[in-house]
């Protein structure tokens, strides 16, 4: 693709951004959609962050992705900021509507999207939750607003869940919500149609570990999703492929939140799942 005196500009801001994933993605599919436009990473320093965003708005840049550790300092210079992603407390998109910087969270999106197009449904299920860090925080609050009957916030501290739980009540008051701790047992899975692992555990350097025991004997008909992608089967899938279990894969919410950043910036709804997955796979992002 060519660059010329009407090229755009969408980019990634963050510190650090050298390992980033994003171009490879984006700019296939501005290629893919015949648009004119470029997908550059800029690396920031903290006390740059209110500069690069009013950059955004006086450059023209159609819009960003915000990665950390900004997603949530960011939002100090925005002009809106979408309603979930106001819930949620932090942004990873940006658009840029007409010089109106407004913000939003299409992690969760992302990631509810990989469990539909996996098949399933969500609204009126029993879901638990892995943890309760900025992901969980994400995709709880994606899960409410699909519809969902119960959440299960289990973390390694009850402070936290029970921060995460009180905000999706304020906001979510239909849904059901428990608290507990990560020490789950065969007991606390009955019932539950949905294990979503939103924890660092199986990822990199914890990739031999498991988040819950792997001898429970988990119920028929329960779903286990990973957002970690890397390894592409953790052991958390693996431990659910044995007890014959459907899973859904971490790639799936990561490719799916680009894809709608990229809609959300263009308007273009692409659907390239499959492509983008073997271009990740070409480039040595994942190991699938």
């Amino acid at each position: 693709m060519k660059i010329s005196g009407t090229t755009q500009l969408a980019c990634l801001l963050g510190h650090p951004v050298s390992h980033s994933f994003s171009p490879y993605i984006h700019n296939y599919l501005a290629e893919k959609c015949g648009l004119d436009m470029r997908y550059v990473c800029f690396d920031v320093e903290d006390e740059q962050v209110e500069a690069a965003v009013k950059g955004i708005r006086a450059l023209g840049i159609v819009g960003s992705n915000v990665t950390i550790p900004y997603k949530i300092k960011v939002m100090d210079y925005l002009d809106e900021i979408d309603p979930n992603a106001a819930i949620i407390g932090a942004v990873n998109t940006i658009k840029n509507e007409n010089g109106k910087l407004i913000g939003y969270n299409t992690d969760g999106v992302g990631f509810v999207k990989s469990v539909i197009e996996a098949g399933h449904t969500l609204k009126g299920k029993t879901v638990m939750v892995l943890g309760a860090g900025g992901a969980s925080r994400a995709i709880t609050v994606e899960l409410a607003a699909a519809g969902v009957k119960k959440l299960l916030i289990c973390n390694n501290t009850l402070a936290k869940a029970e921060q995460l739980s009180a905000q999706i009540k304020e906001h979510f008051a239909e849904v059901s919500i428990q608290i507990g701790l990560l020490n789950i047992t065969e007991a606390d899975l009955q019932g539950v149609d949905f294990l979503i692992n939103t924890t660092p555990v199986g990822m990199s350097k914890q990739k031999a570990l498991c988040p819950i025991n792997e001898t429970i004997q988990p119920p028929k008909g329960l779903v286990v999703c990973d957002i970690v992608y890397t390894p592409h089967d953790t052991k958390l899938l693996l431990w659910a492929k044995v007890n014959g279990l459907q899973v859904v894969h971490g790639i799936g919410m990561l490719i799916n939140q680009a894809v709608h950043s990229f809609y959300l910036w263009t308007g273009k709804e692409v659907a390239a799942y499959e492509d983008i997955l073997a271009l990740l796979v070409e480039q040595g992002v994942i190991d699938k």
